[in-house]
């Protein structure tokens, strides 16, 4: 047991540690996130598995489909880690794309660096913007950084070790100065050689804050035009390094909202939270499916999945959609199915025709509606907060009232003074001037 004096003195260093952490995190609120450019703020995002894209499983058949991509509405093209993958421990057949063996290759099974140069030029030559995954926080075990065990995190005992319970990768130390001029001299390769427009960073909480804050002001000397997405909820990481992150307590909550676990309200509390706790004008990737997760059409159901949507393509932020979910196919491909090849059917449009006309509706609502891509949200008060969310945003002198259902019930209902009817999980989108 201790003593009482021992565990005053314990005592006063936790409170101290609190008090710490609650001024750091004033001081992120009182400041303001980094500028994000118009492209950022307007855009929708399209995250691709290459692997999954296609039977052919490549770079070229990505290319290919440019032209239908563009007719969708997306504007971000995000491809999953095209790096060689690692062998050694590896999980399922094929390994995982986030176990890289090397970071200046491209996976031999996507293609060639040629080949990746002309999916590039024939997206900017449609006004699409490229971005590919960065797994800037640990390598495969038979990485080529292997030559430099001192790049490498030691457990206890010495030997290097992996984070979490991700056994098939090796953790990066990030107090060693040669690794951070390794990656950034790399990050920079890949803008100055294919003329990427950016990353979305991996896990990129557990790397140092100050690593990614100077590769961001050394990108933006090659290529000042880009966007960093970071793969993380942590506050500090919007004010100079990145320009949007993960809302994960807002997926979660949407989540737990239409699997009944949650009422709709609860919606409205993550948003409020999120937006006292992070810098002013904070900007976030919206979503209700990725590669991570169980697809949303098998967590909620077709028509919930595409409540799930209207909402992440109406509130504020920039919405993503991950490949295969404008035709409503259901192939998965989280862990562990991430690890073998199981290409998305595309076929299946023909029996979900609803999944491809809501994506290119509601796509092209957002792109002629500036108050649905950069407008003010203002949470209204409906009759059923337990079902149903209702919001407007505002740009300029356009409205646009924004009602979803959440529960396979018709609401029959009012928002305000105004009288509202919906379907089971229906949506509307309605815009006064």
């Amino acid at each position: 047991m201790f003593s009482k004096k021992l565990k005053l003195q314990i005592t006063r260093i936790w409170c101290g540690f609190l008090i710490a952490c609650l001024a750091a995190c004033s001081v992120v609120r009182a400041q303001s996130a980094r500028p994000v450019r118009d492209w950022v703020r307007d855009g929708v995002i399209y995250e691709i598995y290459p692997r999954a894209f296609s039977q052919k499983g490549d770079l070229n058949a990505i290319t290919a489909r440019l032209d239908d991509l563009k007719k969708l509405g997306v504007t971000i093209l995000w491809l999953m880690p095209i790096h060689p993958i690692g062998q050694e421990k590896k999980k399922g057949t094929i390994g995982s794309p986030y176990a890289v063996r090397d970071y200046y290759a491209i996976n031999p099974d996507y293609g060639t660096a040629d080949d990746l140069r002309r999916l590039v030029r024939e997206a900017h030559a449609r006004g699409l913007k490229v971005i590919i995954d960065i797994v800037a926080n640990h390598t495969s075990w038979d990485s080529v950084l292997m030559k430099h065990p001192e790049f490498y995190k030691r457990d206890a005992s010495g030997n290097i070790t992996y984070p979490h319970d991700w056994y098939d990768i090796a953790a990066l130390d990030y107090s060693n100065q040669q690794l951070r001029h390794y990656m950034t001299d790399m990050l920079k390769y890949w803008i100055r050689e294919f003329d990427l427009d950016g990353f979305r960073c991996d896990v990129a909480a557990e790397v140092p804050t100050d690593f990614w804050e100077n590769a961001r002001r050394e990108l933006e000397q090659v290529k000042p035009d880009i966007v960093m997405l970071a793969e993380a909820h942590k506050a500090e990481l919007m004010v100079t390094a990145f320009d949007l992150d993960y809302s994960w307590p807002l997926h979660t909550a949407l989540t737990n909202v239409l699997q009944g676990r949650a009422p709709a309200s609860d919606l409205r509390l993550e948003w409020e939270k999120e937006v006292k706790e992070w810098p002013k004008s904070a900007l976030h990737m919206r979503f209700s499916d990725n590669h991570d997760e169980r697809r949303a059409i098998a967590r909620f159901g077709e028509p919930a999945a595409l409540a799930a949507s209207a909402f992440v393509f109406t509130i504020d932020g920039v919405p993503m959609i991950y490949n295969g979910m404008e035709v409503g196919d259901t192939t998965e491909s989280g862990a562990p199915a991430l690890f073998e090849k199981l290409p998305i059917f595309w076929p299946i449009a023909e029996r979900r025709k609803e999944f491809p006309q809501f994506y290119e509706q509601i796509m092209a609502q957002r792109r002629g509606s500036a108050a649905l891509r950069r407008g003010s949200l203002e949470w209204l008060k409906n009759s059923d907060e337990t079902r149903v969310v209702t919001f407007v945003r505002r740009a300029g002198n356009q409205a646009v009232l924004v009602a979803i259902n959440f529960s396979n019930r018709p609401f029959v209902g009012s928002v305000g003074a105004q009288k509202l009817s919906l379907g089971a999980w229906e949506y509307k989108i309605i815009s006064h001037r």
